[in-house]
């Protein structure tokens, strides 16, 4: 795995600046209530997108994260236990004053905090759905060093969708991903919530790119169906700073076509598989829409 080559962007490699109405009202405001979104912080490739369409993934807990995965541009470093005990209900201020029906929660890892967080994750969810019980709300979780008592807590808050990253294939998770970052205990926190509640959307999400193989991610999807995952998303990994890893390779839009076919035929409900596509991905937003207000079987 490289960490100095540099590989062009083929031409389906596509973004555009950030701009339009929606995007400055949410950029506004996400910024005078000091709130921190992934989009901003991870520098997604879709944030024009995303918020032109008037969504936004909140980030929670903070901007710095305990620990430092290779593939991320999110701050690393010791948090020290802080946490804005007030962030829940900014959360739900400004996701209703900008009428946003689905709302995605993410976080830093807080392996500072007892619970990793999990109280705090279910406060930001009640708090939401206190202003409109009408609000779906998905959260996008660290691993809770895969303790069953924490994703209870998230969980028993009322989500519509609990989601939680393998990020990549099970041989480049130690190369990829921070050393506390395990892949068996990630798919242990997809099969807990499971556990706890059967009839809960889960969800996940696979980055290529970064020195797997095409059957290593085929096998990463069975590993995901194995503990019940209803959703996936694929997309190409790109390299977000110079102090992150590379890219290894540009998956062909084809290949990810042939990945989408691949997971739909092992059982997925949903599968979202493109160069461009993230976990938190508006196909999927309209998807859940679809069965949780629409009564459509998952």
């Amino acid at each position: 795995m490289s960490e100095n080559s540099y590989k062009p962007k083929p031409q389906w490699i596509r973004t555009r600046p950030p701009g339009g109405e929606n995007y400055r009202q949410i950029s506004s405001r996400i910024k005078s209530l000091n709130l921190h979104t992934v989009c901003q912080e991870a520098r997604c490739p879709n944030m024009a997108e995303c918020w032109g369409c008037g969504t936004a993934t909140v980030m929670i807990l903070g901007d710095v994260c305990t620990r430092g995965c290779r593939f991320c541009a999110v701050k690393s470093g010791n948090p020290e236990a802080c946490v804005d005990s007030g962030e829940p209900q900014h959360v739900a201020d400004c996701i209703e004053e900008l009428g946003i029906e689905y709302v995605v929660l993410t976080s830093v890892t807080r392996d500072d905090l007892p619970d990793g967080g999990a109280e705090h994750y279910a406060g930001t969810v009640r708090a939401i759905k206190n202003m409109d019980s009408a609000h779906l709300v998905e959260v996008l979780t660290p691993d809770f060093g895969g303790k069953e008592e924490h994703i209870r807590v998230v969980i028993d808050s009322g989500v519509d969708v609990f989601a939680h990253n393998i990020e990549v294939v099970r041989r480049m998770t130690p190369l990829v991903r921070d050393h506390r970052a395990d892949y068996d205990v990630s798919l242990s926190v997809l099969a807990t919530a499971k556990k706890i509640k059967p009839s809960l959307l889960t969800k996940s999400s696979i980055m290529v790119g970064v020195g797997e193989t095409d059957e290593e991610v085929m096998l990463a999807m069975h590993d995901l169906r194995r503990v019940g995952c209803d959703m996936l998303t694929l997309g190409q990994y790109l390299q977000p700073g110079k102090t992150q890893l590379t890219v290894e390779r540009y998956v062909e839009p084809e290949m990810f076509a042939e990945y989408e076919k691949f997971a739909r035929s092992i059982g997925f409900a949903f599968v979202a598989s493109g160069p461009m596509v993230r976990s938190s991905y508006r196909a999927a937003e309209l998807y859940v829409k679809g069965v949780l207000k629409n009564n459509i079987p998952a």
